[in-house]
């Protein structure tokens, strides 16, 4: 079974940036570079919302919200997704989750301060 383990959430201030890295364990590369990947995130009571996929072919999709802000990237070497996370605000505080075709990470807590 996949497993995803997930990295690099905390605390930052309105303005700072954070990098998270998600690493898919219990699958082979030849199968990993196959799938899309994303990150996720949900804010307490509201639903989980797509912040940043990557197909797997390289192209990229974004939400509204983080686009100019966040960047996510793959290395399909490694088998790990990271999301690059800048200009944070308030309103980016969530529990982050890393997608791997059907597979999900744990959740990483990401908090900014005002």
């Amino acid at each position: 079974q996949v497993q995803l383990v997930e990295s690099g959430g905390g605390l930052v201030q309105s303005g700072g940036s954070l990098r998270l890295s998600c690493t898919a364990s219990r699958m082979i590369t030849s199968v990993y570079w196959q799938y899309h990947v994303g990150w996720y995130r949900q804010a307490p009571g509201k639903q989980r919302e797509l912040v940043a996929r990557v197909s797997n072919d390289g192209n990229t999709e974004y939400a509204d919200a983080v686009k100019g802000r966040f960047t996510i990237s793959r290395d399909n070497s490694k088998k790990t997704v990271k999301l690059q996370m800048s200009s944070l605000n308030p309103e980016d505080t969530a529990v982050y989750y890393c997608s791997v075709g059907d597979a999900w990470g744990q959740g990483t807590q990401v908090t900014v301060s005002s």
